[in-house]
């Protein structure tokens, strides 16, 4: 199999994937990553070019979020620190979710996820037309949830922060501006850990084609959460995480 025959297909993947990751602060690695196993390649090649590509489109996606006024992410205010402590707990979750996933069945892991990420859904769905008090204990819970998500399952991270943090009481277009730096800010983790751990030596061929298509996303899907009502987004979330939910439990039983 070569690059050059596949890089176009790659392209369109990733930029498909990244809209509707940008749009809806869900759906990139957790959609990508499957897609690209069954084309043949191997994980070593697949997850370190994922997290590159989502490190640079997430950063991309919350500064543009951040210029279409979805997000405010100057110093001090509550969405970036949202997103720096969602980022900070998932240094010491994925460490422990690494350590779980080595010693659990593969089956029991995705019925864990696919539970979650259904019930958040579901919640999401139920209290649409409810209030919640923001605390920055929710926010915290949820940070090391969702990156222990991550780290057990490599994805799951945007389902879980986005649909989360609206049940936590953060507006819409904001949870998905927050969800992009702070799942930016984790792939940069992850990347520096790779690095490490492979002394080097991972294969970088499939990153430029995915980091291509999920840059020339960006802008579209910033404007459509621009362009969408925060009570609109909260519902259309809300459905797609009950989806993703319900396709995970999909494929371990049919």
């Amino acid at each position: 199999m070569h690059l050059l025959e596949f890089s176009l297909a790659i392209i369109a993947l990733a930029f498909i994937c990244e809209y509707v990751d940008s749009s809806l602060g869900m759906g990139f690695g957790t959609t990508l990553t499957p897609l690209l196993l069954i084309w043949g390649y191997s994980p070593l090649q697949i997850v370190p070019a994922v997290l590159l590509s989502e490190l640079i489109s997430g950063l991309s996606a919350a500064f543009l979020h951040h210029r279409l006024k979805n997000a405010d992410f100057k110093i001090g205010t509550d969405d970036s620190k949202t997103a720096f402590v969602l980022a900070g707990c998932s240094i010491f979750a994925t460490i422990a979710a690494v350590i779980v996933a080595m010693s659990l069945p593969k089956f029991y892991v995705k019925l864990y996820i696919g539970v979650l990420v259904f019930s958040m859904g579901l919640l999401i769905l139920i209290n649409l037309n409810r209030t919640f008090k923001f605390s920055w204990l929710k926010i915290s819970s949820l940070g090391l949830l969702a990156a222990f998500n991550k780290g057990i399952s490599g994805g799951g991270y945007g389902p879980l922060v986005t649909s989360g943090q609206i049940l936590s009481g953060v507006k819409s277009k904001n949870a998905i501006g927050i969800t992009s730096l702070s799942e930016g800010l984790t792939c940069f983790v992850g990347v520096i850990a790779y690095l490490i751990y492979t002394n080097h030596t991972i294969e970088w061929d499939i990153a430029p084609s995915l980091i291509l298509g999920a840059i020339l996303s960006v802008p579209f899907a910033a404007y459509t959460v621009k362009r969408f009502k925060n009570a609109h987004l909260k519902l259309i979330v809300g459905i797609a995480t009950l989806i993703l939910g319900l396709v995970t439990l999909g494929k371990l039983f049919l």
